[in-house]
């Protein structure tokens, strides 16, 4: 689909839900619907800075995320308002829902860092997994969003297939 058909907004409000609850909302560039992919382009939404030791998002950051329908994660591509990569932040989620121009993505804990040089992949908040209870209340989910995990965590260590996920 191209951006410029009247059938596909030209902006869309992504809204980040954790347990039920939003955890974030904020405006975006559609850049590309195939379908199944998104690509979104925002600057950083986040308040003041988020630094995580091994990366800091701040002011004037530019994201270009990407969600998909049937795959249990998003990438976000992070540069520096210059353009500078700094690297691509994954969320685990349940498939991308777009309903009008609202992109609704529930976020289920897991994350994996990738620097910019690829020499740094990280999982993050596993703890935050096991104890949001997932496995628990939906074992299906929780199977799907470690399988999702493993997945990104095998691309993100061979860089073009990773990159190749993007394009």
């Amino acid at each position: 689909m191209s951006v410029n058909s009247a059938e596909v907004p030209a902006e869309v409000s992504v809204a980040l839900v954790k347990a039920g609850r939003t955890k974030i909302r904020y405006a975006s560039e559609l850049l590309h619907d195939d379908g199944t992919r998104l690509a979104v382009r925002a600057p950083w939404a986040g308040d003041g800075v988020r630094d995580f030791g091994f990366v800091r998002f701040e002011a004037g950051d530019v994201f270009t995320e990407y969600y998909w329908r049937d795959r249990w994660y998003s990438v976000k591509e992070v540069r520096t308002a210059a353009g500078v990569l700094k690297g691509w932040y994954c969320d685990i989620t349940r498939p991308a829902v777009l309903t009008g121009t609202q992109l609704v993505v529930e976020d289920l804990d897991l994350d994996l860092w990738r620097s910019a040089d690829g020499a740094d992949v990280r999982r993050l908040d596993e703890d935050e997994f096991a104890e949001s209870g997932l496995a628990e209340r939906d074992p299906q989910a929780a199977a799907a969003a470690v399988a999702a995990l493993d997945e990104l965590e095998r691309l993100a260590a061979h860089g073009d297939a990773f990159t190749d996920l993007l394009r």
